[in-house]
């Protein structure tokens, strides 16, 4: 029975077949089993010896059939018996060996790939991120990770065995009567093709119950998740999810039941086809027997070997799809860790001087790169990637921010104050130009340098779903409780966090929304403090906030603000009077500058855009 499993699902996976193999893949897979080559040697010899003990034991009991008609003695028959009650020993022995070793080399296979990739993706830029569905991501590191460890433990092993199996049983069957042996494999297409048959069908049914669950598992993820369940409450119609969730359900549900009746009809079908076999063995060897052309033991041997001929005949058969199926799981791994990094590191960095830094753009061009340079369409699910992108945003833009001074970047939506921010801490590389802090090019500081210099606020700060001292940890891992402490004093959150029932180890929840939006963005503020930046980059920081949060995030700004250079983007220009320049943006490019008063003055984009919004609050306010 466990032979008649193995075929079906091997036989199931044939309608998988995939596509040939790029060129190179064999390669780099020998490189991530190098390291496992003697694992995997070990493994091959024990799944040899496997089988030749599999074939063993039918020719023993064959030898105490005989003993018994030809009364040979107790000793004969009892000797056999002890061997082979040791051959099965020993196998299940040698299998317990073979199933450590292969999990040894399957899991260690499974940890190198995952590494590989987590590792590779932590390096990608964040246009990556921002093209990229995160689900498709995970399932590389998880489904596609573990199909390739399949194709170095379980379908290596599987092939190595089935031969060693095939070719013994073969062989020693022919040794016995090939007259008997010709029949049987006269009956190979019978078992062999119901199975390929049945197997395309299975798999039919198991794709399209893969397609409802993918659909079921992503409206679960979506509405699950806390903006998700938002939107649902605010927006959803609750009778009419549920119904289109059962929907998918019941077809999965369906789907279930037919599988399992095929299934049940095609191990019947094997199960009946191997019995008409080993009953043709029978009679065609009782009948050479009692002509005295085979000893009795003979054919017993042969009926046992019988089943180590099929499973194996019709498990080769599917073995090139099998192995392709597998491997292409290693591709798909490859394709990620194909993805050059656009943003990387030097190799020899240049150190940035102690003390306050500035900041300065010196013709500064970008554009935000296309897709087919940072993503793959696999991993956005669609067929082609959009060919759009490429377009210059920033146009020359040049300014500079000396050490301990406030610059603030105000303008329109869409004008390009968070693209200016983002090339700071190199989320971007300029096209052209160079971004400089204290007169390094930022491209020639090494990535740790870059983030102990550089600290951002942007105006949704995340928040992992974890403890509020992890949260903050996650700037400085070897800050004491103390200096958590300072931190939040200096956000003006710690009177909160002391009045929690849990204090620093409160979970804040799924991107920190347990907490309200000025407390979260005093939380992120609390990080910034505690990394302890020399520039600090505001991206709209207060933007979402009502007053009164916007008072406290302020105050907490204050105080990450003082003795530090910053670059601040903020809608309200309220809040930027007291900047030592102020740079209008528009349309990419720096349209005028200089202080509030000096700005006001002159009459411009930016005096405006004042009093535009003065007009509006007034307008509230009335």
């Amino acid at each position: 029975m466990d032979n008649a499993w193995g075929v079906m699902y091997s036989s199931m996976r044939q309608g998988d077949a995939p596509r040939e193999l790029a060129p190179g893949t064999f390669r780099r897979i020998a490189r991530f089993a190098r390291p496992h080559r003697r694992a995997l040697l070990v493994f091959l010899a024990l799944s040899t010896v496997t089988a030749m003990l599999a074939v063993a034991t039918p020719v023993l009991a064959g030898r105490v059939v005989d003993a018994i008609v030809n009364r040979t003695g107790v000793a004969v028959v009892v000797g056999l018996a002890v061997l082979i009650a040791v051959l099965a020993i020993a196998d299940a022995g040698f299998g317990l060996a073979a199933r450590w070793q292969s999990a040894r080399i399957g899991e260690g296979l499974i940890y190198d790939l995952r590494r590989a990739v987590f590792t590779h993706v932590q390096r990608m830029p964040l246009a990556f991120f921002t093209r990229t569905r995160t689900g498709a991501l995970v399932s590389r590191l998880n489904n596609d990770v573990i199909g390739a460890q399949t194709a170095l433990t379980s379908t290596l092993s599987g092939l190595v065995t089935n031969v060693i199996q095939l070719l013994l049983s073969l062989g020693v069957m022919l040794t016995l009567s090939w007259q008997v042996t010709a029949l049987a494999l006269l009956l190979l297409p019978v078992f062999v093709l119901p199975a390929r048959r049945m197997g395309a069908r299975l798999a039919e049914l198991r794709r399209e119950a893969s397609v409802h669950n993918a659909a079921m598992t992503t409206q679960m993820t979506e509405r699950f998740s806390a903006p998700g369940a938002t939107l649902v409450k605010l927006f959803g119609r609750p009778d009419e999810e549920a119904d289109e969730f059962g929907s998918r359900a019941e077809r999965v549900r369906d789907i279930g039941v037919r599988s399992a009746m095929a299934a049940r009809v095609f191990l019947t079908a094997l199960t009946l086809v191997s019995a008409l076999a080993t009953a043709l063995v029978y009679g065609l060897g009782g009948y050479l027997a009692l002509r005295g052309q085979l000893d009795a033991g003979t054919v017993v041997t042969l009926a046992l070997l019988l089943t180590r001929l099929y499973a194996p005949l019709t498990a080769l058969a599917n073995a090139r799809v099998d192995i392709m199926t597998a491997l292409v799981a290693f591709e798909r791994v490859f394709e990620v860790l194909d993805v050059t990094p656009s943003i990387t590191e030097v190799a020899r960095p240049r150190p940035l001087p102690d003390g306050p830094v500035s900041v300065e753009f010196d013709e500064v061009r970008f554009s935000y790169p296309s897709a087919e340079r940072v993503s793959l369409a696999s991993l956005e699910e669609v067929t082609t990637l959009d060919s759009r992108g490429g377009d210059e945003v920033l146009h020359g833009v040049a300014f500079r921010a000396e050490p301990g001074q406030l610059v603030a970047l105000v303008g329109s939506s869409g004008a390009g104050k968070s693209t200016i921010a983002s090339l700071v801490p190199r989320l971007y590389d300029a096209d052209a130009g160079t971004v400089r802090l204290s007169g390094i090019d930022v491209r020639e500081l090494s990535f740790p340098a870059l983030r102990d210099a550089v600290g951002v606020v942007t105006q949704d700060g995340h928040l992992f779903h974890d403890t509020i001292a992890v949260n903050l940890r996650y700037a400085a891992p070897d800050a004491s409780d103390g200096q958590l402490w300072d931190a939040l004093r200096g956000a003006r959150l710690e009177q909160l966090v002391r009045s929690l029932p849990d204090g620093l180890a409160t979970v804040v929840g799924e991107r920190g929304y347990r907490l309200s939006g000025g407390e979260r963005q005093r939380l992120t503020i609390a990080r910034l403090l505690l990394a302890q930046p020399r520039v600090v980059v505001l991206d709209e920081a207060t933007a979402h906030l009502d007053s009164e949060s916007e008072v406290a995030v302020q105050a907490a700004l204050t105080e990450a603000l003082r003795g530090r250079t910053a670059l601040v983007i903020a809608h309200r220009l309220s809040t930027v009077r007291a900047a030592d320049q102020i740079l209008v943006i528009d349309a990419g490019r720096v349209v005028e500058r200089g202080s509030h008063d000096e700005l006001l003055a002159a009459g411009g984009r930016y005096a405006a855009l004042y009093h535009t919004q003065f007009t509006e609050r007034a307008t509230v306010v009335a």
